[in-house]
């Protein structure tokens, strides 16, 4: 097991637009690997690559229903429906706030091998991809919040 060090807010590869990915290397495959590892040990259920340094288009995401998520290069093609609820970032640690997203979402992306898969995602899924694209973007989602933010206890 590998954890890697989460950047936390303020730091500016964060807002960056980061990098597709256009073949998978013994180096990325690690780091997926690495990104699941970080992920659970910090208990998140999604983690995107500029969270842990890289500049790349990849994320992972796993919300405990056995159907871990690697989306290499992913591009949400649909939404529809709304939902409004609480949100936390591994990189924004011990605060949380509304941030109002859609409820449905259909996701392109690459799997690990490279191979195009489409993620259809309802409730929390939908929030989870929309959260960790946006990492993608350079977007936090406190950038989001409706009402502020405020401490976890």
């Amino acid at each position: 097991m590998a954890t890697r060090k989460i950047r936390i807010d303020g730091d500016s590869i964060l807002r960056k637009i980061c990098k597709p990915v256009t073949e998978m290397t013994p180096r990325l495959s690690q780091l997926i690997d690495d990104m699941f590892d970080t992920m659970y040990e910090a208990n998140g259920v999604g983690l995107a690559a500029p969270q842990v340094g890289i500049v790349k288009r990849i994320v992972v995401i796993d919300i405990g229903d056995e159907h871990p998520l690697t989306l290499i290069n992913p591009e949400i093609i649909e939404t529809s429906g709304e939902q409004t609820g609480d949100e936390g970032c591994l990189s924004l640690p011990g605060k949380v706030g509304q941030v109002t997203r859609p409820m449905h979402v259909v996701c392109k992306a690459l799997d690990r091998d490279m191979n195009e898969i489409t993620v259809t995602g309802e409730g929390l899924l939908a929030r989870a991809i929309c959260h960790e694209t946006d990492h993608l973007e350079g977007i936090l989602y406190k950038d989001k919040v409706e009402d502020g933010l405020y401490e976890t206890e």
